[in-house]
């Protein structure tokens, strides 16, 4: 199948006065119309930068220095910044990771929906936006929305807000959804009930979906393929079933281990030794090498992706 979105070969740097960071190194990666793609690493290691990047997002001084970004037969990177607005918002949706500073709290609910809509003129006037925001926010599970559709995003629960912000997300009909920890700072049952509506509006839909997290219990049951990230580039990709039942590289080995298991709560958790290392001037080599627990010489050169539909940038894959 041809993908929807085609990332490859796409770097981004930051200008700092210590020296050039790369957040995004050499990333590759693949999402089809219908599925959803788990992204998972640890903070800082690249996970939300490869997507600003590719929806001209990022911030000064921050620029992408080379790759593709394909959407729809069409490079995002080489897009002049009027026609990727257009993009943006109506084909391509990007929820971020905290509603509460991402809502405008000067705007009503119905005011921040209705937006996205005569922006991209995807109603035919105010009434028909204002009964698009009423329908969406019924869609998401709004209590009493026809009441709701006027209140501001204070007056809604951490978990209400992260819906409001994904039926903003939705209001044109996007063929990707960009999730950005979605769940973050919510409680357990709140957390369940938002990735169920994500599942349910993927199904509904058709649309495919990028799940940025760092939670591989969400991975497990959620998502189709993962790709695992670390210090700016994928160390490990594959279908979600594969890659955690038979990891490749010791970084997902690594964090699968530091997991605590139902069938054995009472075993201790191993934690990787060592810290993510800093992006400034990194040499062409194993970047989880220094933290590596089976690193051999062969890890100082630069190593490539092996593999088939699971890889993993290792020398022992």
């Amino acid at each position: 199948m041809t993908p929807l979105l085609a990332i490859t070969g796409l770097r981004t740097e930051f200008a700092t006065r210590e020296g050039l960071v790369v957040a995004v190194d050499g990333v590759d990666l693949e999402v089809l119309a219908g599925e959803c793609l788990g992204v998972v690493g640890e903070s800082g290691s690249g996970k939300t930068a490869t997507f600003l990047s590719i929806l001209g997002l990022l911030a000064p001084p921050g620029r992408v220095a080379a790759g593709r970004a394909v959407f729809d037969g069409e490079d995002l990177l080489a897009m002049p910044e009027d026609r990727l607005r257009r993009h943006r918002g109506r084909d391509i949706a990007l929820t971020f990771q905290d509603a509460h500073t991402a809502l405008n709290p000067a705007l009503t609910v119905e005011e921040q929906i209705t937006e996205a809509l005569l922006a991209h003129r995807t109603a035919d006037g105010a009434s028909a936006a204002r009964a698009r925001a009423l329908e969406l926010l019924r869609l998401v599970g709004i209590p009493d929305a026809a009441r709701r559709l006027g209140a501001f995003p204070h007056q809604f629960s951490g978990g209400m807000r992260q819906r409001v912000m994904i039926a903003i997300a939705l209001a044109c009909r996007p063929r990707l959804l960009i999730a950005d920890e979605p769940t973050s700072a919510l409680d357990v049952t709140v957390q369940a009930q938002v990735l169920d509506l994500i599942a349910a509006l993927r199904a509904e839909l058709g649309m495919g979906v990028v799940l940025i997290t760092h939670d591989l219990g969400v991975v497990a049951e959620h998502c189709d393929r993962v790709a695992v990230m670390y210090a700016g580039q994928i160390v490990e990709s594959g279908p979600v079933a594969a890659v955690l039942a038979a990891p490749r590289h010791p970084y997902t080995q690594g964090l699968l281990a530091s997991v605590p298991w139902m069938e054995a709560l009472d075993a201790p958790l191993t934690a990787m030794p060592g810290s993510v290392p800093r992006l400034v001037d990194l040499p062409p080599c194993c970047r989880f090498r220094e933290r590596c627990p089976v690193a051999i010489p062969a890890c100082a050169a630069p190593i490539a992706m092996r593999g088939d539909t699971h890889q993993a940038r290792c020398v022992h894959a």
